[in-house]
């Protein structure tokens, strides 16, 4: 990853995916982009990240599963689409 640009990150509030419980989390820097998937932890679309990098996000993902579960259980969707970003 270019060591200039920051690399951003948002999770999704809790989705159902048939059966199953999971969330969304999105990177994004200058440019580019990538979406995966907890607690699958994988990378389902990239958008410019080179394989290295998308491992690198993955593991990001898997160590981090418990905080990003915990983030995306106390996302407040009215909040966000109101733009109230008090809470974060």
């Amino acid at each position: 990853m270019d060591e200039n640009s920051a690399l951003n990150m948002s999770v999704s509030p809790i989705c159902r995916q048939g059966d199953k419980k999971c969330a969304y989390v999105y990177f994004s820097d200058a440019g580019r982009s990538a979406e995966g998937i907890i607690p699958d932890c994988a990378i389902i679309k990239n958008n410019g990240f080179d394989d290295d990098e998308v491992a690198a996000l993955e593991d990001y993902m898997k160590s981090q599963l418990p905080m990003l579960k915990k983030m995306s259980a106390n996302v407040n969707v009215m909040k966000a689409f109101m733009g109230d970003s008090k809470d974060t």
